[in-house]
């Protein structure tokens, strides 16, 4: 296992960078960001849910893939909101995007470090991503719903993401691109749908 809290700041910033630059869909952006400080995110409720989750999941059967950890990415202009995600976690209602699933009923977050935003970043913007562990469990692709009748969780998934595109076509918009990226999280047990599902944890704030 990796224990970043046994490391120097300094290395805990080199962990986060090699984490978003693994991270990114447009190759062009290795050399278009800089990153200035890490923030160890210790959340000891939501490091334990997330492996409460986990072993929820495995006892249910999942496969190991389905139980990996991954990255994925939030962004925040401001630090306050980016340590209020951290304190309180990932709630729904927390999304202006609504294209793969309720917003009342799961959360959305970006799989791409570099296409966090339907706007693309001018140059001097500067913000704080937010860099969460994620077990993304079963995933169900489904197409995109531009429709006020909101897709709703699938039965016996955790996570929805959009038709693949083998390969995300240079002319496609950024807007396009930011939400074919996301992955649309939920958690549902008993028909309710839990208020912050567990799978997502916020790791690093950067």
């Amino acid at each position: 296992g990796f224990h970043p809290e046994a490391e120097e700041s300094s290395s805990l910033l080199e962990t986060a960078v090699s984490v978003l630059q693994s991270s990114y869909l447009d190759s062009t952006s290795q050399d278009g960001f800089q990153y200035s400080q890490a923030i160890l995110v210790e959340n000891d409720v939501f490091l334990s849910e997330l492996k409460a989750f986990a072993q929820a999941k495995e006892a249910a059967g999942y496969s190991q893939e389905e139980l990996e950890e991954t990255f994925a990415f939030l962004l925040f202009d401001n630090e306050e909101e980016a340590k209020e995600v951290c304190q309180t976690g990932l709630r729904v209602n927390s999304s202006s995007i609504s294209m793969l699933g309720d917003p009342a009923k799961g959360v959305y977050i970006s799989k791409y470090a570099d296409c966090l935003h339907p706007r693309p970043w001018y140059h001097g913007k500067s913000g704080y991503i937010v860099i969460c562990k994620l077990i993304k469990g079963k995933v169900k692709v489904v197409s995109e719903n531009y429709t006020t009748s909101y897709t709703c969780p699938s039965p016996g998934y955790d996570c929805h993401v959009a038709v693949s595109r083998n390969n995300i076509p240079s002319k496609t918009s950024h807007w396009q691109a930011f939400e074919q990226s996301q992955y649309y999280v939920y958690e549902v047990s008993d028909g309710s749908t839990a208020e912050r599902p567990r799978q997502i944890c916020p790791y690093i704030i950067i």
